[in-house]
């Protein structure tokens, strides 16, 4: 698979979503080929943040306890790729479409590459960088979890029940990542 077929995975749901689907991915694979590594990207870049730029880039930002807590958020991290499969293939079924564990779970893994990639802002030690990269990461994020639905159960552009769908869906992941960013926060 190349860059341009994974830059058209937001926007369209042909392409690539179907090559991701004949390579049939087991859950391992995606969580220790892109789970793991990916998630890896925020807690280490949360981390240099915390320990290079201090109360400098935030009013309390380095007091922090920053190995626990991105330790935490990676292991939370993890746990919620997990619980995300499972919910889509729930929400999915839920709504009478279709979709197979695997592929449940290979949305559950492409759908926060935005939210992983967009702490590479955090090597810029501006807020307003950050939470530039984190509003758009979440647009990009969404349209890969409708666009992934459609490709991967087989539904036309305009199909409400994968548009309801895809609404439950961006609501738990919306929610997750607001926990998660509140457990950073709380420590």
């Amino acid at each position: 698979m190349n860059v341009a077929s994974l830059l058209k995975l937001p926007f369209s749901s042909n392409g690539g979503w179907g090559e991701l689907q004949r390579r049939d991915l087991s859950i391992p694979v995606l969580a220790w080929c892109i789970v793991v590594p990916m998630s890896l990207l925020p807690p280490v870049l949360l981390y240099y943040a915390g320990t290079h730029y201090g109360d400098e880039f935030i009013a309390g930002f380095g007091g922090k306890e920053w190995r626990f807590i991105t330790t935490i958020l990676f292991l939370a991290e993890l746990l919620t790729f997990f619980v995300m499969g499972w919910l889509i293939h729930a929400v999915v079924e839920s709504h009478k479409l279709e979709i197979s564990y695997n592929n449940a779970y290979l949305l559950a893994a492409i759908a926060p590459l935005p939210l992983w990639l967009s702490s590479l802002a955090l090597l810029i030690p501006a807020v307003a960088v950050s939470v530039i990269a984190v509003m758009a990461a979440m647009v990009f994020s969404c349209t890969l979890v409708y666009q992934g639905l459609r490709a991967l159960c087989h539904r036309s552009p305009d199909d409400v029940l994968t548009m309801s769908a895809t609404y439950t869906v961006m609501a738990a992941s919306l929610l997750a990542w607001g926990v998660l960013m509140a457990m950073v926060w709380a420590f």
